[in-house]
């Protein structure tokens, strides 16, 4: 480092060395000056504290002291609470209880201190320790010593946070209650005593035509008003006389009607407002019903004709009370009962016409209306001439317009020709069945007592070729072969007759069917050629049913298959399709096919269309009445010479 070099250091060292002493001095007298400040500040303080010791103790609201840095010098007890500051422990500026969005608004109030030496009336939000928000008013001015030099700010700071809550709420309830005026479908008018307008909405210049805006009519005279609209009404004057009639007698008037020149009806209310004993001003409300009037006008001509239906229909209506008092009957019951109106009125029904064995279904259904049920029932009662009567009652209950059971309604149906029917079919059925079994006991007979002389003549017909052997030439031979083959045609078709007979009678053996093992035992038990493959698509379902008959139904289709193909390789298909209430079944074959003609003749009884000597034609018809027997149905598609696919349904 060069001379020169060291010079300039030892200069800027010494100039920085003077000017670090002449800071401290500075600091030094504005130290000592601050102190004197606070002293005079705290012997002011405790001055006025002296004086002003009880008055403090007693201000309601809060008292706080600061000096013009912002520091809080003073809390009274009041202060202490709201703010939850203890000053005498913690050194607090007001700037940590300003609320951060009105900081601004309180350097302009405290300017305004400053420049007039108080502010009143002052509100703004503040925080509390607890970072609490509250809603504050403050009073507020400068305190002067005795030389009439400011030396801090004093401040009456009141809690208006629950004011301000329920400011708030008031407002917003003005907001609303002035929203859901302006809104209303009603047209609106308040007056005031003098009959000016105070309020009004938009509806109620819709209503009246007007193209001003409800704002603008505020301050009108409402007579002259009113003047100025009767043209609209189709009877002007009596709309005005009416109005006048109403406004002399203070008192509420409610729907009142009023018709326009262009059809529109109109629904007028009137309430006067009475505050302590003295009017206050009108309430007027104009409300739209001209949909309301046509639809009753509507209502009330179809509760004629509805009731000229009732009255003249061939069903008994009766209404009755929750204590089974008769209301009202129509003509059709009156027929019915054989008791007239006037006698039917005001009593109970058990009473007048006494119900056959029924007293107990009558309390159920009284109960099942009480809990807002409807349903229909069967009774049996004595009319007027001591005739047993049957009749079908449909009941519901009854409400009126607040939703409140009141009673019940029945529509009743005289059934008792129905019911001689009913019973004479009963004992049809009755004798059906008996002829049914005693049918199929038959039957079972005949096939025996018809089989029997067959095998008489097959075994005489052994013998006597036995006997006979070496002797017969070959014409007596085959016709002893046409004599043995007819024989047997004529035991299988006995066997089919009898498992025809059988198939439609009820079984209660109902059961779940695994069809897939069915099908399994089925191929098992058939004579299934080499060529001929037999081919499950899907699984098939387990249903319910009789096993019996659905084992027959599906050994019946697949050996009438296996039977007919012709075909080197022969191919038959098994697959179904699961619809809604029913599966579908599908059997498709290569055979030989059947013309269109013959396929709704095949399925009844004897109806072959190969005359083979093991094809009695039976067969198919035992199908369609098990499939019959359950719900279902068959039908088939075929082309000759290509194959049949034969389709059936059985219920669920």
């Amino acid at each position: 480092m060069s001379q020169e070099q060291v010079e300039i250091l030892k200069r800027a060292l010494a100039r920085e060395k003077s000017a670090r002493k002449a800071a401290e001095k500075i600091l030094e007298e504005k130290s000592r000056e601050l102190y004197f400040t606070s002293q005079k500040l705290e012997n002011l303080l405790d001055a006025k504290s002296s004086e002003l010791q009880g008055v403090f103790e007693n201000i309601v609201d809060a008292y706080v002291v600061i000096d013009f840095e912002g520091n809080i010098l003073k809390f009274n007890e009041a202060a202490t609470k709201l703010f939850g500051y203890d000053i005498e422990k913690e050194n607090i500026k007001v700037a940590n209880l300003i609320y951060k969005d009105d900081f601004q608004y309180a350097i302009n109030s405290f300017n305004q201190l400053e420049k007039n030496g108080f502010f009143k009336d002052y509100e703004t939000r503040v925080y509390t320790k607890s970072k609490e928000v509250k809603w504050v008013h403050i009073n507020g001015s400068i305190i002067f010593d005795k030389h009439n030099k400011p030396i801090a700010a004093q401040g009456i700071v009141r809690d208006i946070t629950s004011e301000k809550a329920s400011e708030e709420k008031l407002i917003e309830s003005e907001n609303r209650l002035s929203t859901l005026i302006l809104n209303l479908d009603s047209g609106i008018i308040l007056e005031d005593e003098n009959r000016k307008i105070v309020l009004s909405n938009t509806k109620f210049c819709e209503l009246f035509k007007l193209k001003a805006k409800p704002a603008d009519l505020i301050g009108m005279d409402c007579v002259s008003a009113a003047e100025h609209n009767k043209l609209l009404f189709t009877d002007p004057e009596a709309f005005i006389q009416r109005m006048d009639a109403i406004d002399n007698a203070k008192k509420v008037v409610i729907g009142d009607e009023l018709v326009m020149v262009d059809g529109t009806i109109l629904e007028r209310n009137y309430m006067p407002i009475n505050i302590s004993g003295k009017s206050k001003g009108f309430l007027w409300t104009f409300t739209d019903v001209t949909l309301k009037r046509t639809y009753r006008k509507r209502v009330e001509a179809q509760k004629q004709k509805y009731y000229n239906i009732i009255a003249n229909m061939h069903l008994g209506l009766v209404e009755v009370n929750n204590d089974d008092e008769i209301l009202m009957i129509n003509q059709s019951f009156t027929e019915m009962s054989g008791y007239t109106e006037e006698e039917l009125l005001g009593k109970k029904s058990r009473e007048i016409y006494p119900i056959d064995d029924g007293s107990g279904v009558i309390e159920e259904e009284q109960e099942k209306r009480k809990k807002g049920e409807s349903s229909s029932y069967e009774l049996k009662a004595i009319c007027k001439f001591g005739k047993t009567r049957h009749w079908l009652i449909s009941g519901a209950p009854n409400y009126n317009l607040e939703g409140e059971i009141i009673g019940s309604i029945g529509i009743h149906l005289d059934i008792t020709e129905l019911k001689s029917l009913e019973l004479q079919k009963e004992k049809l059925l009755l004798k059906l069945e008996r002829s049914n079994d005693e049918l199929q006991e038959y039957a079972h007979i005949v096939s025996h007592d018809l089989k029997s002389p067959l095998r008489s003549i097959d075994a005489l017909v052994s013998w006597l070729k036995e006997d006979n052997k070496g002797k017969l030439d070959d014409m007596s031979l085959k016709n002893f072969e046409l004599i043995e083959a007819t024989l047997e045609k004529m035991e299988q078709l006995i066997s089919d007759v009898l498992d025809y007979s059988s198939v439609g009678t009820d079984s209660t053996d109902k059961a779940d069917v695994d069809l897939n093992k069915k099908i399994n035992n089925i191929m098992s038990m058939l004579y299934i050629p080499e060529h001929i493959e037999i081919k499950l698509i899907n699984a098939l379902p387990t249903i319910k049913g009789d096993a019996t008959k659905l084992q027959q139904l599906f050994q019946n289709l697949i050996s009438n298959a296996v039977k007919f193909i012709d075909k080197e390789k022969g191919l038959i298909t098994i697959d179904f399709e699961d619809l809604k209430s029913h599966y579908k079944f599908s059997i498709k074959d290569n055979g030989i096919g059947i013309e269109k003609q013959f396929h709704d003749k095949i399925f009844k009884i004897f109806h072959a269309l190969n005359k083979s000597k093991d094809s009695t034609g039976i067969g198919l018809s035992i199908v369609k009445k098990i499939v019959d027997l359950h719900e279902g149905q068959i039908w088939l598609e075929s082309e000759v010479n290509v194959g049949t696919t034969f389709y059936f349904t059985l219920k669920k």
